[in-house]
């Protein structure tokens, strides 16, 4: 993210640093990984983008403990 990353890869982690990505235009991938609990708490990843963001699914994958879900932005 930003100028010192050049043109290297970053990877974020967490719900606001992966929304103020969002917002500014430069994420390109986005991986959740879904358990099957749930906490009833934490931050709500999609509800505060300023407008809609457009995905497309890049990868599936459906185990047992987790359903990981990757997506490529569409800019």
């Amino acid at each position: 993210m930003g100028p010192h990353a050049g043109d290297r890869d970053v990877m974020v982690h967490g719900g606001y640093t992966a929304q103020r990505a969002l917002e500014a235009g430069v994420l390109d991938e986005l991986q959740i990984h879904q358990i099957p609990v749930l906490f009833g708490g934490g931050r709500r990843l999609f509800d505060v983008l300023p407008s809609r963001i457009e995905l497309g699914i890049v990868q599936v994958i459906d185990t047992p403990e987790a359903t990981h879900l990757r997506y490529r932005v569409r800019h």
